[in-house]
């Protein structure tokens, strides 16, 4: 069974920084095209980042230069480093097989607040 577990949401001032991560198990993360999306209340899902099968990456427009995607290949993890963050980026973030066009499943999330 493939799970999906993220961790290290919370509440952070604008201008702070927060690092996402994904713990997987039954895949594994370097073999597969992998993402993180968020949803914002009242909005749809949006898709944020993604590294490919290969190791390339790509962002979003909204996060390129404040967010960096990696991925820990011994520990089966993958991260998510968010700096420079702004109100807007509040949302529950996902951790998700796919890349920007198909999402095959997904985490059940981390919460991220970003307010005064």
């Amino acid at each position: 069974e493939v799970q999906l577990v993220e961790s290290g949401g919370g509440l952070v001032q604008p201008g702070g920084s927060l690092r996402l991560s994904c713990a997987a198990s039954g895949l594994t993360v370097s073999r597969n095209d992998m993402s993180w999306v968020r949803q914002a209340p009242g909005k749809g899902l949006e898709w944020v980042s993604s590294i490919l099968y290969g190791g390339a990456t790509f962002y979003a427009e909204s996060v390129e230069g404040r967010f960096t995607l990696s991925a820990d290949n011994a520990e089966n993890t993958l991260y998510l480093q968010m700096n420079g963050l702004k109100t807007e980026d509040t949302a529950v973030y996902y951790c998700a097989i796919g890349d920007r066009w198909t999402i095959e499943q997904r985490g059940r999330g981390a919460q991220v607040t970003v307010s005064a």
